[in-house]
């Protein structure tokens, strides 16, 4: 019985001791002054360095957010390149604070590997590549069978790309790699015939090919593949000021606050929504609820823009990309983009 309760004991203490260390990321990211973000290698509007080795993209304006909404400064991160094994790593280690870098959600990666999604930032899904110049009068997925496709190991993309072929009983070759960077020389290299990950990355890497015009993007959508920011399960707080430093993105577009108006609005606006979520309602401890100062979501717009913002200048029709908002517009505008009320 004495052994029992022992065990009990030290089981207790180990776990109490487990949660106190795992529940320090905001106060560690505060004493050291910079928020330590997991991105992609190199993805066009998603993040890449630019010519001044400077991180931009729609996942890098992500780590920015949540930054000005922690340490009251959008610059003040250290990014992390990561390959598609790499991140979870880096993430399990605490090597960095935050993964911002286009990973789908799935049940196994909130179980096995030990995460929390924050939310989905975009709505994706897997597509195919292929050089039409090489593969004249393809026009369906449906009609690949027995072609060689590129595709980077480690990824979701791997096991639906499997599926796929399985379900329509075609044949393929897969030609596998760990590192981005070796997919899409393999890929212009001729040494396969299809590239498949999410649609979103095809439109990003056909724009660094040597003859973008001849790369054309299949219509068929295979998977649905919900990207967005995860942290490491076991500090709820964090949890809730990454979630909510995207829903306030989102919010902030739907009631029309921009970086160019939002110290404006704090300052004038009237509506009782907007007042709240600027900080600006009296008696309000929302900010304080989540361990921030009550100006968090101004920080956050002043410094990085509305959801909306972001996507189009990254992206959208503001980028080379100039994806379309589709599934990712607003829920009031014809996605499925929808976040909490602040309150």
């Amino acid at each position: 019985m004495k052994n029992l309760v022992k065990l009990l004991v030290g089981a207790g203490v180990l776990a109490a001791a487990s949660s106190v260390a795992s529940a320090a990321t905001l106060d560690d990211v505060k004493s050291r002054g910079t928020l330590r973000c997991g991105v992609n290698t190199g993805l066009a509007g998603f993040a890449s360095p630019n010519n001044q080795g400077q991180w931009t993209g729609f996942d890098v304006d992500l780590c920015r957010a949540v930054a000005a909404a922690v340490l009251g400064d959008p610059d003040k991160v250290n990014y992390t390149p990561t390959n598609a094994t790499e991140r979870f790593t880096a993430l399990q280690s605490g090597e960095i604070d935050l993964l911002a870098r286009n990973t789908t959600w799935t049940l196994s990666r909130d179980t096995k590997l030990g995460f929390n999604f924050a939310g989905v930032n975009y709505y994706d899904g897997q597509g195919f590549m292929i050089n039409a110049k090489n593969l004249e009068g393809i026009t369906s997925a449906l009609q690949l069978s027995g072609a060689s496709v590129c595709v980077q190991g480690g990824t979701t993309t791997e096991l639906n790309l499997a599926d796929y072929f399985r379900a329509n009983n075609m044949e393929y070759n897969p030609v596998v790699f760990q590192a981005l960077e070796e997919v899409n020389a393999a890929y212009e290299s001729g040494r396969c015939d299809v590239y498949t990950t999410d649609q979103s990355g095809l439109y990003s890497i056909r724009l660094q090919l040597a003859a973008p015009d001849d790369h054309v993007v299949l219509p068929e959508i295979i998977s649905k593949e919900p990207l967005g920011p995860a942290v490491r399960q076991g500090d709820d707080q964090w949890l809730d000021i990454v979630k909510w430093t995207l829903n306030a993105m989102i919010i902030a577009e739907e009631l029309g606050i921009t970086q160019a108006n939002v110290e404006e609005m704090a300052n004038t606006s009237t509506n009782p929504e907007v007042r709240r979520i600027l900080g600006k309602e009296e008696g309000s401890t929302l900010g304080a609820d989540l361990g921030l100062p009550n100006d968090w979501v101004v920080n956050i717009i002043k410094g990085v823009g509305n959801y909306g913002e972001v996507f189009e200048r990254n992206i959208g029709s503001g980028s080379p990309l100039k994806i379309a908002r589709g599934l990712n517009a607003l829920w009031s505008k014809g996605g499925i983009m929808y976040a909490p009320p602040i309150r």
